[in-house]
């Protein structure tokens, strides 16, 4: 596995989550502020992709107006 990090602002938030979940080949992706405090984990997985991943855009939504500034961390799987 490896990772890698973006800094988003929050009305970018959503719109990078959606990018890194189209580009594929994706495990976990961790949402934390500025700090480094998690504020989402989501596990993207085949189930995860289809109607379960609505709520979870709502939530990532309703994060983006909470702060301005976050860190999005891609652990992606090896290829």
């Amino acid at each position: 596995m490896n990772s890698s990090e973006f800094k988003v602002k929050g009305e970018d938030l959503l719109r990078k989550i959606r990018e890194i979940i189209d580009e594929g080949n994706v495990n976990r992706i961790i949402i934390k502020d500025h700090e480094g405090k998690v504020y989402l984990e989501i596990p993207v997985t085949i189930g995860v992709i289809g109607a379960v991943i609505l709520p979870v855009f709502a939530a990532i939504g309703a994060l983006a107006a909470l702060a301005a500034d976050f860190t999005i961390e891609v652990i992606r799987r090896d290829q």
